[in-house]
């Protein structure tokens, strides 16, 4: 399991290897999705929690690394991370949401 995937389940309280939800549709997650690509070998400062998306493979395949939907699947999951009481960046995640809502029209 790569590493990304464990910290995504840690954070949510799900026993690896438990089944996970998407949190877009609720339907059983595939992929744990970085919201923000990391990138061939890039640093893991975005194996963070608040980069982190379990998401069905068509939501991962419609939205995944569309700019224009990126600041929706941020509060998407900045939702999901307060309902589950999950510590996070705030002011991360609200920089990456304001960094990419001048795409959502594109």
């Amino acid at each position: 399991m790569k590493p990304h995937t464990k910290t995504y389940m840690r954070a949510f309280g799900y026993d690896i290897p438990e089944d996970f939800l998407s949190e877009i549709s609720g339907e059983r997650a595939v992929d744990i999705h970085h919201i923000t690509a990391r990138g061939k070998g890039s640093s893991k400062e975005l194996d963070r929690i608040e980069n982190l998306m379990a998401l069905t493979r068509k939501e991962h395949e419609d939205y995944g690394d569309i700019r224009a939907f990126k600041s929706y699947l941020y509060r998407i999951h900045q939702r999901q991370l307060e309902l589950n009481g999950i510590d996070y960046d705030s002011n991360w995640i609200n920089k990456q949401i304001q960094k990419y809502e001048i795409y959502e029209n594109d």
